[in-house]
């Protein structure tokens, strides 16, 4: 009889996402993901096999997290369209500025995780889940700036899958920028200049 598990692992996921987003996969040592979730590393390992298993559970379900946050923004139908794409960068600068808050960047585990093709060669799990993921983003994003079309935010000429590449490539510039230890106001007026050929219209100064 299996011994039941004594930890929540959605928590445990959550948690081991956090680390790998901020440090990578080769830079997350197994005693900074047991301090982090909270649990021993026989039971960690109990659970999840190995390290690279973790990752990769870790992995999908981060892209499932995000993806489902951002699609609420994505898909609002009260918002024009190009308020959308300038909400999701808002998001992104939140966390980012929080993390600082940490002494860290926020991170991304799908910018790492394309930045590191030795994951995605040693695991085809892992390629796939991030070519799944980069096609839901691209449609969230391109039904966006569709929205953006009819409403009169984007102009009728931008193309909508060039205009989701254009976002997709800001977002993880954003992540890869705030790396480098650049703050949020920073980050900000990046984003808004490489949003600017998408827009007919300034965003409001707050």
């Amino acid at each position: 009889m299996a011994r039941p598990r004594t930890f929540d692992e959605t928590a445990v996921l959550d948690a081991a996402a956090g680390e790998f987003r901020v440090h990578g996969f080769a830079e997350t040592s197994t005693e900074q993901l047991c301090e982090a979730a909270g649990v021993r590393r026989s039971s960690l390992y109990n659970a999840f096999l190995s390290k690279d298993e973790l990752f990769v559970r870790a992995l999908e379900h981060y892209v499932d997290t995000i993806r489902e946050r951002q699609t609420a923004i994505l898909a609002d139908d009260g918002l024009r369209g190009a308020d959308r794409l300038r909400a999701l960068v808002d998001v992104v600068i939140a966390e980012e500025r929080e993390a600082a808050r940490r002494g860290h960047a926020a991170g991304c585990m799908v910018v790492q995780s394309f930045m590191n093709p030795d994951l995605r060669e040693r695991d085809e799990r892992v390629a796939r889940i991030l070519d799944r993921d980069l096609r839901a983003r691209s449609s969230l994003l391109a039904e966006a700036v569709r929205a953006g079309r009819l409403d009169g935010s984007i102009p009728p000429d931008v193309d909508a899958e060039d205009g989701a590449m254009l976002v997709h490539t800001i977002v993880s510039g954003l992540r890869v920028t705030a790396q480098t230890g650049a703050d949020a106001e920073t980050l900000r007026r990046i984003a808004l200049a490489g949003l600017h050929t998408l827009l007919t219209t300034e965003p409001a100064r707050s």
